[in-house]
């Protein structure tokens, strides 16, 4: 039977790419995938949640924009999903549209994040432009056919699926832009090495008792006394109440080592709540996919 890989769609978003490296590594394994395109990256989360497919992948982290909060705030929810691997892609966006040429585009479409990885760009070569938000990278060409004055940020892989020109690329305000994005399981996957193997970093969320003087320090600093590194600290509203916040925590330690074991021990006596996400390996590409 084939693994199912969830993921944000259509095809030809960034997303697709990282389950794509997905599907690679799995078919180096001897196993046969399906892609499950998904209309957000909630939705991706909770196709694999409801057992609707075995995989999700989803982005948690861009180089420029920082964290996707929909990602962390589902998993917060959906906290029985466990991350089982990391991939780091490189991301260069291209403006797309039938436009002849630059000065003809009034709307630019596309994800949030991507206009903002975009946005010096957009400042400087298209400063009258009306910014629409998607969905989706891809589900900001369906706009185009219509409108020849609009253009969407994309992938150059998007171009060619969609035979879309390409008016300007790379436009992303850094060159090192990249986005890390977590393949989530329901269950501990075979796919991403043997179970004795050590796993390079460990995710972690937590809510505190009150918000009081200390409150987090004394969660930090069991990790800081067993000199366990702290690779990413992000806070995120608890959706209780005003000034009620939820942390969450990437270690640069395994879950099964004895200091972060008993680091986290010890943090059940700081914490109201408590969620670990799992430990995995990280796998870092170099070329834009």
């Amino acid at each position: 039977m084939a693994v199912s890989i969830a993921h944000l769609g259509p095809t030809g978003t960034y997303s697709e790419a990282a389950a794509l490296a997905c599907a690679r590594s799995l078919h180096d394994l001897g196993e046969e995938t399906l892609l499950c395109a998904c209309p957000s990256i909630a939705r991706a989360i909770e196709t694999a949640a409801a057992d609707g497919a075995q995989l999700a992948v989803v982005p948690v982290e861009n180089s420029l924009e920082g964290t996707v909060t929909i990602t962390l705030d589902t998993l917060w929810q959906l906290d029985q999903m466990q991350i089982q691997q990391a991939y780091v892609l490189p991301i260069s966006h291209a403006l797309l549209s039938l436009a002849s040429n630059q000065s003809g585009i009034k709307t630019v479409y596309s994800h949030p994040q991507a206009l903002a990885q975009c946005h010096g760009w957009l400042k400087n070569f298209l400063p009258e432009v009306q910014l629409i938000p998607t969905n989706s990278t891809t589900e900001a060409l369906k706009y185009l056919d219509s409108d020849r004055q609009a253009g969407a940020i994309a992938s150059r892989r998007a171009a060619e699926l969609y035979q879309i020109p390409i008016l300007a690329y790379p436009i992303n305000d850094h060159p090192d832009n990249c986005t890390r994005f977590w393949v989530l399981s329901l269950q501990p996957s075979p796919f991403f090495g043997p179970t004795e193997e050590d796993k390079s970093h460990t995710s972690i969320a937590f809510s505190v008792p009150a918000n009081v003087p200390g409150a987090l320090v004394k969660p930090l600093q069991a990790f800081a006394s067993r000199s366990i590194n702290l690779s990413r600290i992000e806070s995120r509203p608890s959706k209780r109440s005003l000034g009620d916040y939820v942390f969450f925590l990437d270690l640069e330690a395994d879950a099964k080592a004895p200091s972060t074991q008993a680091a986290l021990a010890e943090l059940t006596a700081y914490t109201e709540i408590l969620k670990i996400f799992g430990s995995y390996n990280i796998q870092i590409f170099t070329n834009d996919r």
